[in-house]
């Protein structure tokens, strides 16, 4: 599965240092106050000593908080058994006529993932970003890339119906690029990147993976928004990528 052993039913009596908060069904974890600056490094360390990896939930925006999302845990397969490149393919073919382009390679990097989330969340909550009302969360998750499928975010079910499926991309993303999930909204979804790409050709090789995985990104984007354009302004050297289903 795709989620630890939950220590979220006890989270109360785990001694964590955490401040008040509410389980929103099985697998979500929620502050009651809104996350501030300097509050990640606290949800990063300790809740990491029992399974619990931290996120940024928007309950701003005019889409209310998780408890209104219809989130669906028990309805997601597992990252694990889906093929990355596989699932990026079939959403080409959807969209795209010509062939599939093939993953980007990895980028190589000495950043920390770790540090590099830190600071995206900071910048986040410094105003630099879209998020309105950023709320602190914990999830039961194994690695960061399970967190959308753990607890069953139906942010893309326009796009995919079976988040896993996109989480299984996600991991692929963490080992290739160091990526981590930092936010989600009701309909978006934000990662840090460690080592994002520093050439043109790169940044237009994961641009046609963003594509795929999220084609309002370009579709939705400024006027004239094309592969070019979006891996020029919105992929190279980029610390964040963020992304928005309609």
């Amino acid at each position: 599965m795709a989620s630890l052993p939950n220590p979220l039913p006890t989270l109360a009596d785990l001694e964590l240092g955490l401040p008040s908060g509410t389980l929103l069904g099985t697998t979500l974890w929620l502050a009651d106050a809104p996350a501030q600056p300097g509050d990640w490094t606290t949800y990063q360390q300790a809740p990491r000593t029992v399974g619990l990896l931290p996120v940024l939930i928007d309950v701003g925006a005019g889409h209310g908080g998780p408890g209104e999302w219809e989130l669906e845990p028990e309805e997601m397969s597992y990252p694990g058994d889906h093929d990355p490149e596989e699932v990026l393919a079939d959403f080409w073919d959807t969209y795209q006529d010509d062939e599939w382009p093939g993953l980007a390679e990895p980028t190589a990097s000495d950043g920390s993932p770790d540090a590099v989330a830190a600071d995206v969340v900071s910048s986040l909550l410094n105003g630099g970003g879209p998020l309105k009302d950023p709320r602190p969360a914990l999830v039961p998750a194994r690695r960061s890339a399970d967190i959308p499928a753990v607890i069953g975010w139906m942010g893309p079910a326009n796009h995919e119906g079976d988040v896993a499926r996109l989480s299984a991309v996600l991991r692929s993303w963490e080992d290739r690029f160091g990526i981590r999930v930092v936010a989600l909204g009701f309909d978006q979804l934000i990662v840090s990147v460690a080592t994002p790409p520093t050439t043109l050709d790169e940044a237009l090789a994961v641009a046609a993976e963003h594509f795929a995985f999220c084609p309002d990104n370009i579709w939705q984007g400024a006027p004239g928004t094309t592969l070019q354009t979006y891996a020029e302004r919105q992929l190279l050297h980029q610390p964040a990528w963020h992304f928005w289903w309609d």
